[in-house]
């Protein structure tokens, strides 16, 4: 089987790949990146080469049918990836998650690839309210970055068929350690702060609700979709990937912090103004259809696992909001001096 990863050195890319080439040693995997993070390394003992078989560098936006001669299945990770890249670059964020996206799907089904999975996300659901959401609930995305996964998804589902078979993982917000690390999620940024400040400022009154899944679990998830059937959830699937008992508020996830390191202060802003991106979500279509590809990892864990790694690695920078571990400084600091144009091309 020959699966190609498109935005394989992301955050996610570089765990989807050591999934992927982990469970099927005989699987064929090739990496499609424009390399915007590939300095943004943290871990020095990470192969990035070790399970992939060919990395191809290139931009999303001028794919040709090509690229996918000879792929059984095809995972579309490119993004511009948060809500604060995505209200610095709207449109750009529309071409590149959900237009590039479609073009993608749409070269893949002419060569004969037989799945296309494509990275979704639970903030669709934007303003939920406390009522845990379905498939089947109404969407209300409050940011750029949701309305390009919406627009994304309504467009893929269209493509699909028997022999094209579309799986949309509208992930809960991701979490944990990667060797392309993020801080700019709300758990990685609540344990950086503990760790470089002893002390987690919520931002917020800490009441909104977010799900958890942890980037391992993403990746298990996926390796999940490359092989699903349409017997199993039609042609064209969305559905929510995450678990139900990792619903949390905010002030919950910063107390766990807390907890798990000792000696840690939170601060919760009780007088913020309310943050509407605040939604709870029923994981139940997930668990029926995909019982061993469940989340493993639990908070504690997710926890854990970024005190240790980040310990590991020497981590220790109390300006860290301030660096290239946040998605959009880093882009921006390579637009000021020029490497990227004003439509993030490389110069």
């Amino acid at each position: 089987m020959k699966v190609l990863v498109l935005g394989n050195l992301g955050y996610i890319g570089p765990v989807v790949v050591d999934e992927l080439g982990s469970r099927h040693p005989d699987m064929e995997i090739v990496g499609f990146d424009t390399g915007l993070f590939k300095e943004c390394v943290v871990d020095p003992e990470h192969d990035f080469g070790a399970r992939l078989d060919h990395q191809i560098f290139g931009d999303v936006r001028d794919l040709t049918a090509e690229l996918f001669s000879g792929v059984d299945a095809a995972i579309y990770l490119s993004a511009l990836s948060n809500d604060p890249i995505g209200n610095a670059f709207e449109a750009l964020t529309d071409e590149i998650n959900a237009g590039s996206a479609v073009r993608a799907a749409e070269a893949a089904k002419a060569a004969g690839v037989k799945h296309f999975v494509f990275a979704s996300s639970c903030s669709v659901y934007g303003a939920g309210g406390e009522e845990a959401k379905t498939e089947e609930s109404s969407l209300a995305p409050q940011t750029a970055y949701a309305r390009s996964k919406i627009a994304a998804e309504k467009a893929l589902a269209s493509m699909a068929d028997d022999s094209f078979v579309i799986t949309c993982l509208r992930f809960a917000t991701a979490c944990g350690f990667s060797p392309h690390l993020r801080l700019d999620l709300v758990l990685n940024d609540f344990v950086a702060t503990a760790l470089s400040h002893r002390k987690i400022d919520v931002l917020s009154d800490g009441r909104p609700w977010r799900p958890l899944i942890h980037v391992k679990d993403m990746a298990r998830a996926m390796e999940w979709a490359l092989q699903r059937s349409s017997a199993q959830g039609g042609a064209f699937l969305a559905m929510n990937t995450g678990a139900d008992t990792a619903n949390y508020q905010i002030r919950d996830l910063a107390a766990a912090v807390a907890r798990n390191l000792g000696d840690v202060a939170v601060a919760i802003n009780e007088n913020a103004s309310p943050d509407t991106r605040s939604y709870r979500v029923d994981f139940g279509l997930f668990r029926k259809l995909a019982p061993a590809h469940q989340p493993r990892m639990m908070l504690q864990d997710m926890v854990g696992d970024l005190v240790g790694n980040l310990n590991r690695i020497g981590f220790k920078d109390p300006d860290f909001r301030s660096g290239n571990l946040i998605r959009l400084n880093y882009i921006k600091d390579l637009v000021a001096k020029g490497a990227l144009d004003g439509t993030l091309r490389w110069q």
